[in-house]
């Protein structure tokens, strides 16, 4: 079972604790829109990376160590001494986090790249749901960058086990309510401090701090940078939406669509592996980040009426709830296609839940049609679950009872009061 699905407890809870800070101490640092945008990426990124794209790394990593390592770690049997079994762990937690840096700085520096780790810098706030806004496809490039430890010789089993650890370390680095720590931590470890920065769309911030967990890389290859006036969090291009599907493809839309305007195969390659924002002449040359600041950036913020915002909580309650029994027993409970089928659904609703927190004049036909394939699917869900349906079951009739509350606003196109910008203090 992967560490990250076990410890997704753990982060609601210290989201829910950091959240009580926020309320406590009247910071704002918390919109729903956002924070719900920013766990629905995370969802999507989890159920893309079990279901479709998982095994990439897995089954890369496994068919190079078996045939093409070089060296051969001890496979830390009970009767190794502790010397070598720490020796080896530390050498491959290192390793791990050399290979994270430099795939993370080329994400940032490649603009193909770019678009596989976008999803992750979109949000304008930035607390511990941050931390859970991942890219759906990143898995899908990422994977690469740690072949040469199967080269090397670390077992896939614990290449699995120190990369979830590292990925876990840097959940509470996202977070404004921890300022900087005593030098000697600051100067080896990644810290909030550290990542505030790398989340910056301040032009001095951008492309600055990679790290993981050891900020040690980043002073060692040049892309440090201190953490000086305050942060505005973002991209240099608003995405402007709560969609998560859309998030996670508008950037590679545009990048491609422009690139196909490109004269000439150099200025297309040019396109997509040169640094976000390099233009040809002919498209208006490299775009230069701006000055911002806290006082003038604006932020994107929609409103909707309060009870809507009150059905999506609770529906998204319930959908948390759900997909986390799904990552935890999908494969004892169901076969391939009846997976698929499930994704498909927990995209759909999450997509839906996003135009409705938008106020799209479709959201309410498609969160109906929702309603509907719940009900379809519900029954043959019930062949393949055992015990587990009377889960389901009561998780239908929540569902079904709450949707006479959102029936209150099915005009939602014309209820919605307006999409507004929101400053940044």
């Amino acid at each position: 079972m992967s560490l990250i699905v076990l410890s997704i407890p753990i982060f609601f809870l210290l989201i829910g604790v950091e959240l009580l800070i926020d309320k406590l101490r009247g910071t704002h640092y918390y919109r729903l829109n956002d924070a719900i945008t920013n766990l629905s990426c995370g969802i999507g990124s989890q159920i893309v990376g079990k279901v479709i794209i998982g095994g990439l790394t897995i089954v890369g990593y496994q068919y190079l160590y078996t045939h093409w390592r070089f060296f051969e770690f001890p496979s830390l049997k009970a009767d190794d001494p502790v010397w070598l079994v720490t020796i080896t762990w530390l050498l491959l937690f290192l390793g791990v986090d050399f290979c994270y840096y430099w795939f993370h700085r080329l994400a940032h520096e490649i603009s193909v790249l770019w678009g596989s780790h976008i999803v992750h810098h979109q949000s304008e706030e930035y607390n511990l749901t941050v931390a859970l806004r991942q890219a759906w496809l990143q898995g899908a490039f990422s994977w690469v960058f740690y072949l040469p430890l199967a080269l090397i010789g670390f077992t896939p089993e614990m290449f699995i086990t120190v990369a979830a650890i590292n990925t876990l370390y840097q959940f509470w680095i996202h977070t404004k309510f921890i300022g900087k720590l005593p030098k000697p931590i600051e100067y080896i470890f990644n810290t909030p401090s550290h990542h505030r920065v790398h989340h910056g769309v301040n032009p001095k911030y951008i492309d600055r701090n990679h790290a993981g967990s050891l900020i040690i890389w980043d002073r060692m290859f040049g892309t440090f940078q201190e953490e000086e006036e305050e942060v505005v969090y973002g991209i240099t291009t608003q995405t402007n939406s709560w969609n998560p599907l859309w998030v996670n493809f508008d950037y590679w839309l545009d990048l491609f669509r422009l690139t196909a305007r490109a004269k000439g195969f150099k200025n297309k390659m040019k396109m997509l592996f040169l640094k976000p924002g390099w233009r040809p002449d002919e498209l208006g040359g490299v775009q230069v980040p701006k000055e911002v600041s806290t006082k003038t950036f604006i932020k994107y913020d929609t409103v909707v009426p309060a009870g809507l915002n009150n059905y999506v909580l609770i529906q998204y309650i319930l959908l948390v709830i759900g997909t986390s029994l799904f990552l935890l027993k999908a494969n004892s409970l169901f076969n391939y296609a009846i997976q698929l089928g499930i994704t498909a659904f927990i995209i759909l609703t999450i997509v839906s839940f996003g135009a409705l927190l938008e106020g799209k004049r479709w959201a309410m036909p498609m969160e109906l049609g929702r309603w509907l394939l719940f009900a379809i699917g519900l029954p043959l869900l019930f062949v393949h679950t055992n015990y587990w349906w009377a889960v389901l079951l009561g998780a239908g009739l929540c569902s079904i009872l709450s949707a006479f509350w959102v029936s209150r606003y099915r005009n939602i196109g014309i209820v919605m009061t307006e999409q507004k910008v929101m400053s940044a203090v």
